[in-house]
């Protein structure tokens, strides 16, 4: 176990809370491991029915340990290329871990989410930032490229020439221009972050979880898929969700003129 990534749960919601505040939450090897843990657990975990992941201190993360980097430096370039390809390796399976999880998962943005943050923001379904949260690719500074499907996001969520210029010139992003370039679904005041992720939050873990995690798959193949396989997905989706009691609550709820109570099966 580790210190550097804090799980809680209650009341069906799950928070992940990574705990470098003296490094701005760069995310160490431990770091990475824990979390690789924890998605694997919370996916299996039927009573957790929505996931929060935020940074402690004050800011979301860094991303990666540049400080760490510095035993690299001794070797030569070809080691340090193999190294790092198994390095970014290893958080591929974070990242694949955590986009698995078909519980709805809510990024909360305080302070910098710059590099390998950028790209854990990203993985997130939805996004809630405050005020003065800032946004950063910061791979140019070490002369390195995006990693954490931060390359694979960006352009879907802003178009690829206004991706390249976020990559290639850098510079932060503040939350109002994030909120306007769709990578912020939210901006609240900095007081009120927690208290307004905790509302999503509970709204999202109250709501019909197989539905959710239909959505998600939906969504996220919706640029892959012809329209004739995306139909069928469509299909088969929907009749998985109509096997599940909350498909039944709702359309009781519905005839009976009521707001349906739904337990996430």
């Amino acid at each position: 176990m580790t210190d550097h990534l804090l799980v809680t749960v209650e009341d069906g919601v799950a928070t992940m809370t990574m705990n470098r505040p003296e490094a701005r939450n760069a995310v160490s090897m431990e770091m990475r491991g824990a979390m690789l843990d924890a998605a694997d657990d919370i996916e299996h975990d039927k009573s957790i029915r929505c996931v929060v992941l935020r940074g402690a201190g004050g800011n979301f993360s860094a991303g990666g340990d540049v400080k760490n980097f510095k035993a690299y430096l001794e070797m030569e370039p070809f080691e340090r290329r193999t190294s790092f390809e198994r390095r970014v390796h290893g958080v591929n399976a974070m990242m694949l871990a955590l986009r698995r999880m078909e519980k709805p998962m809510i990024a909360s943005v305080e302070g910098a989410a710059a590099g390998g943050g950028f790209s854990l923001m990203s993985a997130c379904d939805l996004a809630i930032g405050s005020d003065e949260s800032y946004y950063s690719f910061s791979y140019l500074a070490i002369g390195a490229g995006p990693d954490g499907g931060g390359s694979y996001h960006l352009p879907r969520n802003v178009g690829v020439r206004k991706a390249l210029e976020i990559v290639m010139l850098g510079g932060k992003i503040d939350a109002a221009e994030a909120h306007r370039l769709g990578l912020l679904n939210w901006v609240v005041p900095a007081a009120d972050i927690a208290s307004e992720t905790a509302k999503l939050a509970r709204r999202l873990a109250d709501g019909p979880t197989v539905s959710y995690g239909n959505i998600k798959r939906l969504m996220y193949a919706s640029h892959a898929n012809s329209y004739a396989q995306h139909l069928a997905m469509e299909a088969e989706g929907f009749g998985i969700c109509a096997a599940t009691d909350d498909w039944a609550e709702g359309v009781t709820a519905f005839l009976e003129k009521r707001k349906p109570q739904f337990e996430g099966k």
